[in-house]
C-alpha cells in the first residue's frame, strides 16, 4: 500500500524547498535565494505527526513563460500534483498576493485536489492585509509559517494530516533494502534520458540545454524484483568552470550521492569520449571504492560500430589499468533496446563482486599458485617472501597480504601481481 502524498505548489522564490526540507527534517532539496532552482519534483519520506507520509517539492510556477524549459517545468509539476492526495499552496507573505498567484489559484481549484493555503515568511503575527489578500484566493483559511524558522509549521503539519488518506506504505523486509543506484557524468551526457527510458516515464526533465538537472532526483523502482533507489545527477564540469554558488551545490549534492551509492554508473557521449572530465570522475568513483559500470551513450551515431569499439576497448585498457574488470555498455539511452538489459544484468554483476567475501584458505592456495608461477621480484638481492593473505572487507573487497619485508616500498601497487594475472580468477 502507498503512503498517502503531499505536493508543495506555488510560484518561484516563495520558500517551497525550504518548507520542504523542514518537514522532511533534512536538508535534501537545493535553496537559493535565485527563483527557478528547482526544476523536477523531488519527493522524500517524511514523518509527521508520527504518520509517514511522501513529500513532493516542485518546481515554480510561471503563468505567462512560453520557454521551453519553463513548459517542461510546469509538465513536472502538474504531475506531480496528480499524483498526490493532497497540496499546500504556498504564497510569500512578505511580497504579498500577485497576479500570478491569483491566476495559480484559479488553476489549482480546478484540479479537485484538497488544498491548504500557507502564507510564508512570516514571523509573528500576519498582517490583517496578506491575510485578506490570501483569503480572497478562495482557497479556504489561510495559514502563517516561518518555514525558515519553523513557526506555525506544527499547526500546518496537524492540517496537513486532516486532508490525508489514513493509509501506510507497506512495511520493508530487512532483505529487501534497495540497491542505491547512481547515475552520473558530464552535463549533456544523457543522465536523465537514461533514467526516463530506464523508468518508461517522463519521470525527469530532458532537453539539448546542458544543466538542467539541479537537484539530485531519486527514484524507488523495481527492476526484475529487486528494489532499486535509482538516482540522477548533475552533470559534473570541470572544477575551474563551476563559478556559481548554485552550480557549487548541485556539484556537492552529487558528491553526496557518489558517497552514498553502491553502484555508479557513468555515462559517457561517445561523440565527445574520454574528455579529461569523464577520466576524472570515473577515477573518483574508483577511488571512492564504488562498484562501476561505464555506459557509452548515443551509440546509434557511430557509423563504424566495430571499429569504434576496438577503439575503446584499447583506450580503456591504457587509462584504467586498475579497473580492468569493469563493465562497458554501448547503447542509445533515447532508443533503449536490448541494451538496457546488458546494462542491469552489469549493474547486478558488480554489486554482486563488490560484495563478495573470499574465504582464507582459498585466497591463500591461490596466492601459492600464483607465486610458483611468477615468484615474486628481488629486492636488494633478496627474495621477498608472501606469507599470508585474507580479506579483510567486503563493500568494496579489499585484501591485506603479509611480506617478509613490508618496509619495502613498491613503484606500483600491482608490482607483486604479474601482468596477465587477474584478481577475478580469485573472485569465481
Amino acid at each position: 500500500m502507498s503512503l498517502p502524498t503531499l505536493a508543495i505548489i506555488g510560484r518561484p522564490n516563495v520558500g517551497k524547498s525550504t518548507l520542504f526540507n523542514r518537514l522532511a527534517g533534512k536538508q535534501l532539496a537545493i535553496v537559493d535565494d535565485q527563483p527557478g532552482v528547482t526544476r523536477d519534483y523531488r519527493s522524500a519520506e517524511a514523518e509527521l505527526n508520527g504518520r509517514r507520509v511522501l513529500l513532493y517539492d516542485t518546481a515554480g510556477l510561471e503563468d505567462d513563460k512560453k520557454d521551453s524549459i519553463f513548459v517542461r517545468m510546469r509538465e513536472q509539476t502538474s504531475r506531480a500534483l496528480l499524483l498526490s492526495d493532497a497540496a499546500l499552496f504556498v504564497v510569500d507573505g512578505r511580497a504579498g498576493v500577485t497576479a500570478l498567484d491569483q491566476s495559480l489559484a484559479a488553476w489549482l481549484r480546478r484540479q479537485n485536489k484538497k488544498i491548504i493555503l500557507v502564507i510564508n515568511k512570516i514571523e509573528g503575527d500576519c498582517p490583517a492585509h496578506i491575510r485578506a489578500e490570501a483569503h480572497a484566493l478562495g482557497l479556504g483559511e489561510p495559514l502563517a509559517i516561518s518555514a525558515a524558522h519553523g513557526d506555525g509549521v506544527g499547526v500546518l503539519t496537524s492540517e496537513a494530516l486532516k486532508l490525508m488518506p489514513l493509509r501506510g506504505g507497506a512495511e520493508t523486509k530487512s532483505d529487501e533494502k534497495p540497491l542505491r543506484l547512481a547515475i552520473v557524468g558530464r552535463p549533456n551526457a544523457g543522465k536523465s534520458t537514461l533514467l526516463n527510458t530506464l523508468l518508461h516515464e517522463p519521470r525527469v526533465m530532458v532537453g539539448e540545454e546542458p544543466g538542467l538537472t539541479r537537484d539530485s532526483i531519486a527514484v524507488d523502482w523495481h527492476y526484475d524484483g529487486q528494489p532499486i533507489r535509482l538516482v540522477d545527477t548533475a552533470g559534473l564540469r570541470r572544477r575551474s568552470r563551476v563559478n556559481k554558488s548554485l552550480e557549487q551545490m548541485a556539484v556537492a549534492d552529487t558528491l553526496r550521492v557518489i558517497r552514498l551509492a553502491e553502484v555508479v554508473i557513468v555515462v559517457m557521449d561517445v561523440q565527445t569520449l574520454f574528455d579529461k572530465q569523464d577520466l576524472q570522475i570515473t577515477q573518483m568513483i574508483i577511488d571512492e571504492g564504488r562498484a562501476l559500470v561505464l555506459v557509452i551513450n548515443k551509440w546509434d551515431l557511430v557509423k563504424d560500430k566495430t571499429a569504434v569499439r576496438k577503439s575503446i576497448e584499447k583506450r580503456l585498457e591504457e587509462l584504467f589499468h586498475n579497473a580492468k574488470a569493469v563493465p562497458v555498455i554501448m547503447l542509445s539511452a533515447l532508443r533503449g533496446g536490448a541494451e538496457l538489459e546488458e546494462l542491469m544484468q552489469a549493474v547486478f554483476h558488480v554489486y554482486a563482486v563488490w560484495n563478495k567475501r573470499i574465504s582464507t584458505g582459498k585466497l591463500n592456495r591461490w596466492l601459492a599458485e600464483l607465486t610458483a608461477q611468477h615468484p615474486p621480484p628481488l629486492v636488494a638481492g633478496r627474495p621477498i617472501k608472501l606469507r599470508y593473505m585474507t580479506q579483510v572487507k567486503a563493500r568494496p573487497p579489499t585484501f591485506a597480504l603479509w611480506i617478509s619485508r613490508p618496509a619495502v616500498e613498491f613503484s606500483r601497487a600491482n608490482t607483486l601481481v604479474p601482468d596477465g594475472v587477474n584478481m577475478k580468477h580469485c573472485l569465481h
